[in-house]
């Protein structure tokens, strides 16, 4: 049986983490678990009779080598430290790039909806007007309105998200 088909056969996930959790009373407890399934997956489970203490016991030794690596260079996470802010709020090159291609998505899908939906939509969402104040300007049923809406949300959302995935 391979690493992968054993932790498929396993529903252990959150157990192992809250074990980790506990054990390790560290902020990074997901990372361990991770760093120590990926190390058991590199290694296979033959010859391991225990994979889940195999497991346990990589996550301790990770972080064991962890917490002496943070005290020799005199690290510690924003997590431990309440109050103190990173030292740059603003998004990286990387996420600027996707916010761009994500708002052209967006806006390339707006434009491709009817003229009356992109106003109830934008009357909605930019004015702040309820169901009830736009249909009343347009003098349309509220169900016209949530539909017009319903229908621009799914259209959008589809949008990013065949976008995405191409």
């Amino acid at each position: 049986m391979s690493a992968a088909e054993w932790c498929l056969r396993q529903s252990v996930w959150t157990s192992l983490y809250e074990r980790i959790r506990r054990q390790n009373r560290r902020s990074d407890s997901d990372d361990l678990l991770q760093t120590a399934l990926m190390h058991l997956f590199e290694r296979g489970v033959e010859g391991i009779d225990h994979p889940e203490a195999y497991v346990l016991r990589t996550a301790r030794n990770l972080a064991i080598d962890r917490a002496r690596r943070e005290k020799r260079v005199g690290f510690s996470s924003f997590d431990a430290q309440e109050g103190i802010e990173p030292v740059c709020l603003q998004p990286g090159p990387e996420r600027v790039l996707l916010g761009r291609e994500q708002l052209e998505r967006v806006r390339v899908a707006f434009a491709a909806l009817d003229a009356r939906t992109s106003r109830i939509f934008l009357m909605h969402r930019l004015d702040g007007l309820t169901y009830g104040r736009i249909a009343k300007t347009l003098e349309l049923s509220v169900s016209t309105i949530e539909k017009s809406i319903a229908r621009a949300l799914a259209h959008l959302a589809l949008a990013l998200m065949h976008d995405g995935l191409s």
